[in-house]
């Protein structure tokens, strides 16, 4: 459990940074992406309860990757290209990705809102990967 719940929670106090980290970048950068996120009707204000269910996500999130890390570690050799953590953190990534042309397929926002949640996700699972990898070998 130690190997689980631990691992799990500071990846996903990392995640949760990396989040507010990349937003406020990007944010500042494309001021277009967080027009988007006023957009009425398209998602809940953060005034609905609900929307602390965002903040909670990234922990359960990285509760399953750590125990999915767990069970998987033996499968995931350095590499003369990638360590462990970054192969694990990639693969998860790519799961990813039909997921996010869904979103872009289902839901009025643009290409950019869709290829910032790809890049946000894409260093969450490189970061995650790596933090599980160095606690968890």
């Amino acid at each position: 459990m130690k190997h689980i719940l631990l691992p799990g929670l500071l990846a996903g106090l990392a995640m949760v940074a990396i989040s507010f980290i990349l937003t406020m970048i990007l944010g500042a950068l494309v001021p277009s992406i967080m027009a988007e996120y006023q957009t009425v009707g398209l998602f809940r204000p953060w005034s609905d309860p609900l929307m602390s269910l965002m903040y909670v996500e990234p922990f359960i999130l990285g509760i399953i990757l750590a125990w999915i890390w767990n069970f998987t570690k033996s499968c995931f050799k350095t590499t003369k290209c990638c360590p462990p953590g970054i192969l694990f953190g990639l693969g998860y990534w790519v799961l990813t990705i039909p997921g996010m042309i869904m979103s872009y397929g289902s839901f009025p926002i643009s290409l950019a809102m869709t290829c910032l949640w790809s890049f946000t996700i894409l260093l969450q699972s490189l970061i995650t990967g790596t933090l599980l990898a160095k606690m968890n070998k």
